[in-house]
C-alpha cells in the first residue's frame, strides 16, 4: 500500500470497507481515523487500511449527497407546514389570510460547538441554507466541559449543540459503562456544567453527542436531545436538523420526538430525546424596522 498522509481517504478491510474515513494522524503502525461523513473516530493498524481511489470516492459521495438531499427536502416540507400553521394562527383563522398574516418572527440564537472543524463548516453552511443564524465554534471534545460554559455566557444562545466525534470500544468494557466510550464523558460533563447555570429545559435547549455516544448518560446529565440510543453512527449534519426543528417550532407547541428525528439520516436509532417546547416566537404587525 502507498504511504498514507494526513487527510487521505481510506476504508478498513476488517470492516468490509463499510465506512469512509480520513486519516487524522499516524503514530507508528497505528492510524487515527475520522469519519468523512459520519461522526465516528477510530484507530486502525496500517495494514488494515485501503486507500480510496478517486472513482470510488465519487461513487460513495454521490450516495451520501442523495441522502443529504432527501433529508433537506423532507425538512423543507415540514418547514412549509409549520409556516402555514403560523400564518393561520397569526391571521386568526380568517379566510382573508394574506391580509391578516403581516407578522414577523424571532428565531432563537443557536450556538453550534463542534469537535471537527470541517464538519463545523458544513453544518454552519446548512444552518444558513435553512435560514437560521448560528454562531459556530470549534472546540476539541476534551475541552468542552471547561470552555463551553463561558462561551454560552458570552453568546447567550437558546439552543446549544455539542458534537464532534465519538465511538464505543468493546475492548474497554460494557456498553453501559461511560469509560467504554471515546468522548461521551466529555459531552456528559459539558452538559452537566451547563445545566448548573441553566436548569430550565425550555430556556436552554441542548443537543449533545456523536457516533455511538452513551445516550442515557447524556440525557441524564440534562440534554434535551442526544445520540445514540442504539449506539449507531450518526451523520455529520444530523444535529443541525434537531436544532432547526426546535428553532422553527412555536414556543406554544411541544415537539413530538418522532417529528424531530424522522428527517435526519440516522433516524430514531441514532437520535432521541425528551419532549421539548419550541422556541420560535411570532409578532404582529410586521414593520420594515423588524428583521424577519
Amino acid at each position: 500500500m502507498r504511504v498514507l498522509t494526513h487527510g487521505d481517504l481510506v476504508t478498513r478491510k476488517s470492516y468490509n470497507h463499510d465506512v469512509l474515513f480520513r486519516v487524522f494522524s499516524i503514530e507508528g503502525s497505528t492510524v487515527k481515523l475520522i469519519g468523512e461523513d459520519i461522526r465516528l473516530q477510530a484507530d486502525a493498524p496500517l495494514e488494515d487500511l485501503k486507500k480510496v481511489s478517486g472513482s470510488e470516492y465519487e461513487e460513495r459521495k454521490s450516495h451520501i449527497n442523495k441522502q443529504e438531499a432527501c433529508s433537506y427536502r423532507l425538512f423543507r416540507q415540514d418547514y412549509r407546514l409549520l409556516k402555514e400553521k403560523r400564518e393561520v394562527e397569526a391571521g386568526g383563522g380568517y379566510e382573508e389570510l394574506e391580509e391578516k398574516s403581516n407578522y414577523f418572527q424571532i428565531s432563537p440564537r443557536i450556538l453550534h460547538i463542534d469537535g471537527d472543524p470541517l464538519f463545523l463548516k458544513k453544518c454552519v453552511q446548512l444552518y444558513e441554507q435553512l435560514g437560521l443564524q448560528v454562531h459556530g465554534q470549534y472546540i476539541q471534545e476534551k475541552n468542552m466541559p471547561s470552555e463551553v460554559p463561558a462561551l454560552v455566557q458570552k453568546i447567550h444562545p437558546e439552543i446549544v449543540v455539542l458534537t464532534g466525534h465519538d465511538a464505543y470500544s468493546k475492548a474497554k468494557g460494557s456498553v453501559r459503562e461511560l469509560d467504554s466510550y471515546r468522548n461521551s464523558k466529555y459531552f456528559v460533563e459539558a452538559v452537566r456544567n451547563l445545566r448548573q447555570d441553566y436548569p430550565h429545559f425550555d430556556h436552554l435547549v441542548i443537543f449533545a453527542g456523536a457516533c455511538q455516544s452513551h445516550f442515557e448518560s447524556i440525557i441524564k446529565a440534562g440534554a434535551n436531545f442526544a445520540s445514540s440510543p442504539a449506539r449507531v453512527n450518526i451523520h455529520a449534519i444530523d444535529p443541525v436538523y434537531v436544532a432547526a426543528r426546535v428553532a422553527y417550532t412555536s414556543f406554544m407547541d411541544h415537539i413530538n420526538i418522532w417529528e424531530v428525528v424522522r428527517n435526519t439520516i440516522s433516524g430514531e436509532k441514532g437520535l432521541g430525546g425528551l419532549q421539548t417546547r419550541g422556541l420560535l416566537r411570532i409578532g404582529m404587525p410586521y414593520s420594515e424596522d423588524v428583521e424577519k
